[in-house]
């Protein structure tokens, strides 16, 4: 029988689902990822500690910053965009640090075959990057913010792993 609690942390993880896959969808479409997604994502983690988080507050927070120092510092290289920082940020708190190195690896794995998607879309444009040792490049980059919402989906979704 489903508690209270089980309902508020189902419509959590669901809502959470959702906003994380407007976020991805805008990054895939005009290579930006709003605000107000970055934004309803951080409101619902106040939600989910309360109905679902094993984590601690220290815990998530911890998560967060070390997401936000990475992912800043990936940011002022120009690697990644500001957008992908903040998503990366606020999803890092649902994963606390025990579950952060699961999350990274979520991402990276996604991430990586995100890339290979698109190299596998645009076989000449590749070979025309090889040829010129990396400098033509592809011209809109790589929409990681989708990686970063696949890798949080998983994270809610997937049974803890120990």
């Amino acid at each position: 029988m489903l508690t209270l609690i089980d309902v508020a942390r189902w419509t959590t993880v669901l809502l959470v689902c959702l906003v994380l896959t407007i976020a991805g969808t805008s990054d895939v479409r005009a290579r930006r990822i709003p605000n107000w997604t970055v934004l309803a994502i951080a409101g619902l983690f106040g939600v989910w500690f309360f109905v679902g988080s094993a984590a601690s507050i220290l815990s998530s927070l911890g998560a967060a910053l070390i997401i936000f120092v990475c992912s800043y510092t990936l940011y002022a290289f120009g690697m990644v965009g500001a957008g992908d920082s903040k998503l990366a940020t606020v999803v890092a708190l649902y994963a606390g640090l025990a579950r952060l190195p699961e999350f990274i690896f979520y991402m990276s794995v996604t991430g990586g075959v995100l890339v290979l998607c698109m190299v596998a879309a645009q076989p000449a444009r590749v070979l025309a990057m090889l040829q010129m040792r990396g400098r033509g490049g592809l011209d809109k980059g790589v929409p990681y913010g989708v990686a970063i919402a696949l890798a949080g989906v998983m994270l809610l979704l997937l049974p803890i792993t120990a």
